[in-house]
């Protein structure tokens, strides 16, 4: 398959700070690419460059003439009153039959193409952003973490599109199991250089981890034979018969090359403060009402959890998590009923848009000693802070140059420093790589305090939860079933509504 978009020896930085140094890569419509790196590394600073939003500082994008490229906007296009369809035919020029067509792949019929676009929720926004990109009729895809803020049932019918999408993508995500289903290649940013893999997330990390074992191995036996041939050297060089044999072994010598290995990474590995275990129930809550003044968004809830468990909200985006997670937080009042937590209990929330409340004149270090709960000591903070991958001069770091995955990490950072018995987690994962993803979701699983979470990340989900309330048509109930039987269920939901379409 010929290339149709080539990025060739690109460099691009930020005052001292350089994201790419002669980076190049060659993708095809054949090629649906999983782009990974760790924060900071680029990600999204390519995506904007191949789409024309940012310029590289040398270097060149070559696009064939066949390219019809077609991008998920980040910022949001519509107008503050204008409805699905009128958006539609306004942003993308296509005639109103061809809008409600295509929006019907991504459930946008009937009533919703009549809807103002800002009463809908977030996930049912990203839907209306994906079939502006399809009315384009694109053959290559960009979409920079399309899956955060997504409800499970909005990603599912994001994977079932990018499954049957016959054309190449590149699709920046934190999620394993997203990319997984969705991408045959793997492309990562790493040391200021890209590397494309003909392989799964999976099968591209096990060859990694293989290239580099081999390559460690391969240096070993070299380094073993340059110490053979000069200690012969040493011993044999003024030694008038052996002299023409000890240059023989200094020329061997200089041609032996150690095989280069790319600078470690950082390894993510967070520790969380110990809790001594209890037992009984954490929180109860009887005949609970949720929601606003303006607004009730569920009743009747009435449920209780025990110190230790792992609960995962889950539902579909507009049905109340956030609300519910926010009433329980002690952040917005009840409507009616009561929720009480066991004594000695503190809690401690996480938002979704918690990184806003950061005082972004402090530096990390004074930002986390200000969060840490009483008695902790310098020592445990940085412990803390190099955790979450602020190491050395890292913690003088201002909080006003922090990218959004560093924000994010300060913030769960400070929370944890807390000490809090009781954590409420709204979308932790959002604007995190994967691999503080997986070191999050391991520490977690290991927490022996009592946990609320909100996330859309299968994997994630799947490492931490012990029960599962479902928030649903203005309800909170327990699901009785694990998080796979969940899953399992929603897709076949998905499916069947797919094929009536």
């Amino acid at each position: 398959m010929p290339a149709i978009l080539q990025i060739k020896n690109i460099h691009k930085a930020y005052g001292s700070r350089v994201l790419f140094d002669e980076a190049s890569v060659t993708l095809n419509t054949e090629q649906k690419a999983g782009f990974i790196g760790r924060n900071g590394a680029g990600k999204s600073t390519l995506c904007k460059i191949l789409i024309g939003q940012e310029t590289a500082d040398s270097g060149q994008v070559v696009q064939s003439s066949d390219l019809r490229l077609s991008y998920l906007e980040q910022h949001d296009a519509f107008k503050p009153t204008e409805t699905v369809l009128a958006f539609l035919e306004r942003y993308t020029g296509q005639e109103a039959w061809r809008c409600g067509e295509v929006a019907a792949r991504f459930q946008l019929k009937n009533e919703l193409l009549d809807a103002p676009i800002k009463s809908l929720s977030g996930g049912y926004q990203t839907r209306v952003k994906l079939t502006a990109m399809l009315l384009a009729d694109p053959n290559f895809l960009i979409l920079d973490e399309p899956s955060n803020y997504l409800d499970l049932k909005t990603l599912i019918l994001l994977e079932e599109f990018l499954e049957d999408f016959e054309g190449g993508f590149i699709v920046v995500s934190h999620d394993r199991e997203f990319l997984k289903k969705t991408c045959d290649h793997t492309l990562e940013a790493e040391n200021g250089r890209l590397a494309l893999y003909p392989g799964t997330i999976e099968e591209y990390l096990a060859f990694k981890d293989e290239q580099e074992a081999l390559a460690i191995s391969t240096n070993v036996t070299i380094e073993k034979k340059r110490k053979q041939l000069q200690t012969f050297v040493d011993r044999f060089k003024a030694t008038a018969s052996k002299a023409s044999q000890a240059r023989s072994k200094m020329k061997q010598i200089e041609k032996l090359q150690t095989v280069e290995i790319a600078e470690a990474q950082s390894t993510v590995h967070i520790r969380l403060p110990e809790m001594p275990r209890r037992n009984g129930v954490a929180f109860r809550c009887k005949d609970l009402e949720i929601g606003y003044p303006e607004k009730l968004v569920a009743k009747k809830i009435n449920t209780e959890v025990d110190h230790g468990a792992h609960v995962a909200v889950l539902g579909d985006n507009g049905q109340g998590k956030t609300t519910f997670l926010r009433t329980i937080a002690g952040d917005l009042a009840a409507r009616g009923g009561m929720f009480q937590w066991a004594i000695n209990c503190p809690v401690g929330y996480y938002a979704q848009h918690v990184v806003s409340a950061l005082d972004r004149r402090r530096d990390v270090l004074t930002q986390l000693e200000a969060n840490a709960a009483p008695g902790v000591s310098r020592q445990e903070t940085l412990a803390m802070a190099g955790s979450f991958l602020f190491k050395g001069n890292d913690v003088r770091k201002q909080v006003s140059v922090l990218s959004g995955g560093e924000c994010a990490r300060l913030c769960l950072a400070s929370l944890l420093l807390a000490k809090s018995s009781v954590l409420l987690l709204d979308e932790p994962t959002n604007h995190l790589d994967f691999e503080t993803v997986e070191a999050l979701g391991a520490a977690l699983r290991r927490y022996q305090g009592t946990l609320f979470f909100i996330s859309h990340d299968r994997t994630f989900v799947n490492m931490i939860a012990t029960q599962i309330l479902e928030v649903k048509n203005g309800s909170v109930v327990q699901y009785a079933g694990s998080y796979a039987d969940y899953v399992y269920h929603m897709e076949k939901q998905v499916r069947r509504e797919l094929e009536v379409t």
